[in-house]
């Protein structure tokens, strides 16, 4: 036989510990000699537990460190994360810029896009090259998407596309990346045009694959595709490179003086933006959507809520098969699959084909009575109460803004 013949006494033996009354027995003195390591249930729920909650909480997840230790080992609370290594290119080969929209001075998902495009043509063959991000000043995330290096633009400037275009010129005349990556998507779309029809620098347009050494996009309606080495400007289709997902950035801020002023002769006095209306917005093209469910009786409270919080009203299938709202608004595999930012579900629990719908949102937030919803356990940030209680709270709150501002 190949499996080793036990002999339970002598095993019994080894185990006896010195008393003075009864005999006792250590099971942790010797290890079993079976394959299978034996389990201390004990043991696992301590290194599951989740420290610094007023409540315990364990993470399922842990269970498994504990099945492998010997039983006679202490357990011990789980360590914390360490921080990974900021990645510093101190002295880059060369440069490749990306131009950030940064909308409400935060990073979008196609900023990001744009951002992890950059960095692999920065790391690849050999690497050295720097990622230098062009975004409004102030922006904190862009290390961790992947930037080396930060050039703001003058906010001055910031609403006036052709003054942009001429900093952004300037900018690659002193600094001379290698290539430049723009999101093929509003205003970075107009500039990338301006600026390759100012510079006369060949431009690829809304590419689908990119390499170091290649880069495809469609054409002839979509029918065909055109490959080539990629050239100095590019502008990225959505969803068509990953974002960076590796060790943080240093963002070192660098200073140019010569993109600083404004276009030479330029036509334009001033500049506006009129926001149009959340309500008239398609749910497939807004940022920012509040849906109701079955959880909500007061639809007049509702859209009054989503109005106050320049939101796009949307609803799930349950309240659009009873007729409460249109059919247009409702979201999920069987209405429209969303690409918001953020997503504010109220009352709605999260069947199967809603949360398809909400699979592409950055920011989920749901307000439900059930703290076991699948909603509440897709959404980021969850508030466990009847959302007939929330929405007039949150108008309370918004009311208070306006009247402190």
């Amino acid at each position: 036989m190949s499996r080793t013949r036990r002999d339970p006494r002598n095993e019994r033996e080894a185990k006896s510990v010195a008393s003075n009354t009864r005999r006792r027995f250590d099971l942790g003195l010797v290890a079993s000699t079976s394959r299978r390591p034996r389990r201390d249930p004990r043991a696992e729920f301590a290194s599951a537990e989740v420290e610094g909650r007023s409540r315990r909480r364990f993470d399922r997840t842990q269970t498994t460190a504990a099945i492998a230790r010997p039983i006679a080992e202490a357990p011990h609370r789980r360590q914390e994360e360490v921080k990974p290594a900021t990645r510093i290119v101190e002295t880059p080969a060369f440069l490749v810029f990306a131009v950030l929209e940064a909308p409400k001075n935060r990073l979008s998902r196609f900023d990001r896009q744009v951002l992890g495009a950059a960095r692999m043509l920065a790391d690849a063959k050999d690497g050295g090259g720097a990622v230098v991000a062009l975004a409004p000043a102030g922006l904190e995330e862009v290390g961790a998407a992947g930037a080396d290096r930060i050039l703001p633009f003058a906010d001055d400037l910031a609403l006036d596309d052709a003054s942009r275009a001429a900093q952004l010129r300037a900018a690659m005349e002193s600094l001379e990346p290698r290539h430049v990556l723009f999101a093929e998507d509003g205003r970075s779309a107009d500039l990338a045009r301006r600026l390759a029809a100012s510079t006369g620098e060949s431009f690829l347009a809304d590419v689908v694959y990119l390499t170091a050494k290649q880069a495809a996009r469609r054409k002839i309606g979509m029918t065909a595709e055109e490959f080539g080495a990629p050239p100095r400007l590019v502008s990225i289709g959505e969803d068509r490179v990953a974002a960076y997902a590796g060790a943080p950035c240093e963002a070192r801020p660098i200073e140019d003086e010569t993109h600083a002023s404004p276009a030479a002769g330029s036509a334009i006095v001033s500049v506006e933006t009129i926001p149009g209306d959340p309500a008239s917005l398609s749910l497939s093209e807004t940022d920012f959507v509040v849906s109701a469910g079955n959880g909500v009786s007061d639809f007049e409270a509702f859209k009054a809520l989503a109005a106050e919080l320049s939101g796009t009203p949307g609803a799930s299938r349950v309240v659009c098969d009873a007729g409460l709202m249109p059919r247009g608004a409702q979201v999920g595999a069987s209405g429209t699959v969303l690409a918001a930012d953020c997503y504010l579900a109220l009352g709605i629990a999260g069947a199967p084909q809603h949360l398809q719908g909400v699979a592409a949102c950055e920011h989920v937030i749901a307000v439900n009575t059930d703290l076991h919803a699948a909603m509440v356990e897709r959404a980021g940030l969850a508030i466990i109460q009847d959302a007939q209680r929330v929405m007039p709270a949150l108008r309370e709150l918004l009311e208070e803004r306006r009247n402190a501002s």
